[in-house]
């Protein structure tokens, strides 16, 4: 299991568009995929988990992945929320 926290740094936080687009990353990955945020978890690869989340620009989450590209999965969804739109 691989855990890293990261900084949300999109310039709109994760609205309606960029939480899809994490979610089509998250789902490209086998692993269970969770982001944490405070006392919320929710699995990565659901779009409405993702949503209820309302994650801001600046914000701190904790990813989580477990399975067998566990490690391609963090680094790829910490390089899709660093990416400055």
């Amino acid at each position: 299991m691989v855990r890293k926290t990261v900084t949300v740094e999109l310039a709109s936080g994760l609205e309606a568009r960029p939480v899809a687009m994490l979610v089509q990353v998250a789902s490209q990955y086998e692993s269970n995929i969770y982001v944490e945020i405070e006392s919320k978890r929710v699995n990565a690869k659901s779009i409405m988990g993702m949503m209820t989340l309302g994650l801001a620009a600046g914000e701190q989450i904790t990813i989580t992945a477990d399975g067998t590209d566990e490690e391609h999965a963090v680094s790829e969804i910490e390089k899709y929320l660093s990416n400055q739109e």
